[in-house]
C-alpha cells in the first residue's frame, strides 16, 4: 500500500446534499495518497453532520451555524497544516495519483500558487468546456512554470499552496459563491504568484441535482460586475461593464443581479484596489475570449 502523502490536506464544503457528499467522501478515502479530509459543514439541515459522524469517522467535520459560502473554505484551511490544500466540492473529487502530481508541482515550483486541474464531466467523462478555454491562454507562461497559465481559477478543483492563500487573504466575505474565486486569484497575481491549468491532474465533476441555478446566475453576474470595480481601472471597468450587461439574459434574474451588484457599490468603492499594469495587460488579453466563451453562459 502507498504510504498517505503528508503534503496535501482536501477541504471540502457542503450544505444540503448528504447523499452526494457521502459518495465525494468515500472516492477522497479511497484515494492511494490517504489525505486528511476536513468538512466543512455550511449550516446543513439535513443530517449531514451526523451522517459524516457515523459513516466518516476519520473525516474532520467542522459545522457553521450559517451558510458561509466560499468563506468555508477559509474555516477549512485554518484548520490543516499541511503546506497545500486540495479544494473539493461535494459534487466532485480527484483522479487517484492527482494530489501527488499537484503537490509535486508545487515543491518543484516555488512561485506557483494554484494548480486547477482538467475537468471529466460525470457521467460519461467528456472533458469540460471550460478546460479547452484554459489550455488555449492567451498569457505568457512564466519561465520555469509547467501548465497553462491563468489569472483565475476553479476552487473545486484546484490545489492551493497554502501560505499564498493565507496571504491573500482567502475568499471575500462579500461574494459568497458564484465566481469568487476571480477576486482572490487578482490579489495572488497582485503579490507575485503564478497560477496554472495543468491537464495531468484530473478530477471529477457530477453536477449536483440540488444546486439553485437561478441563484448561482444571479450571483455569477453580480461577482463579476463586483470584481471589475474592485480591480479593474476605470476605462476598462466601463467596457468591461456593457460587455458583461450585453451578455446576460434580459429577465428578472439579470434585473436582480444588477440591483445586488449597485447596492454594494459602497463597499465597493471603498475597497477598490486597481491591479497593476502587468496583471491588467492580462486581463485585456483574456477579456475577449471571456465575453465570447461558449462555456461562460449566463443561462439557468
Amino acid at each position: 500500500m502507498q504510504e498517505p502523502d503528508r503534503r496535501v490536506s482536501v477541504v471540502v464544503i457542503t450544505y444540503n446534499r448528504r447523499a452526494e457528499l457521502d459518495t465525494a467522501l468515500h472516492r477522497l478515502e479511497q484515494l492511494p495518497e490517504q489525505p486528511s479530509i476536513v468538512v466543512v459543514d455550511n449550516g446543513s439541515e439535513d443530517g449531514t453532520a451526523d451522517l459524516v459522524r457515523r459513516r466518516h469517522s476519520q473525516v474532520q467535520l467542522i459545522r457553521s451555524e450559517r451558510n458561509l459560502g466560499a468563506v468555508g473554505r477559509n474555516v477549512g484551511v485554518a484548520a490543516v497544516r499541511t503546506p497545500y490544500v486540495a479544494f473539493c466540492d461535494d459534487d466532485t473529487f480527484y483522479e487517484a495519483g492527482a494530489l501527488t502530481l499537484a503537490a509535486d508541482l508545487l515543491d518543484d515550483h516555488p512561485a506557483l500558487a494554484v494548480v486547477t486541474a482538467k475537468i471529466l464531466v460525470e457521467p460519461g467523462g467528456r472533458v469540460d468546456a471550460i478546460c479547452e478555454e484554459m489550455a488555449q491562454s492567451p498569457l505568457q507562461r512564466p519561465e520555469g512554470v509547467p501548465g497553462h497559465p491563468l489569472l483565475s481559477f476553479l476552487a473545486g478543483v484546484s490545489v492551493v499552496r497554502r501560505e499564498a492563500f493565507l496571504q491573500a487573504g482567502g475568499f471575500s466575505r462579500h461574494l459568497w459563491l458564484g465566481g469568487e474565486e476571480e477576486l482572490l486569484a487578482s490579489d495572488l497575481a497582485r503579490a507575485g504568484w503564478s497560477m496554472s491549468y495543468v491537464p495531468e491532474v484530473v478530477a471529477h465533476h457530477q453536477a449536483s441535482k440540488l444546486r439553485d441555478a437561478h441563484l448561482r446566475r444571479r450571483h455569477g453576474i453580480r461577482n463579476t460586475l463586483w470584481f471589475t470595480w474592485l480591480r479593474r481601472p476605470l476605462a476598462s471597468a466601463i467596457v468591461r461593464t456593457v460587455r458583461h450587461l450585453a451578455r446576460v439574459p434580459r429577465d428578472r434574474i439579470s434585473m436582480y443581479a444588477v440591483a445586488d451588484a449597485l447596492r454594494g457599490l459602497p463597499w465597493v468603492l471603498r475597497e477598490r484596489k486597481v491591479v497593476p499594469d502587468h496583471v491588467e495587460r492580462g486581463y485585456q488579453l483574456l477579456d475577449h475570449m471571456q465575453l465570447t466563451s461558449k462555456a461562460r453562459r449566463y443561462v439557468s
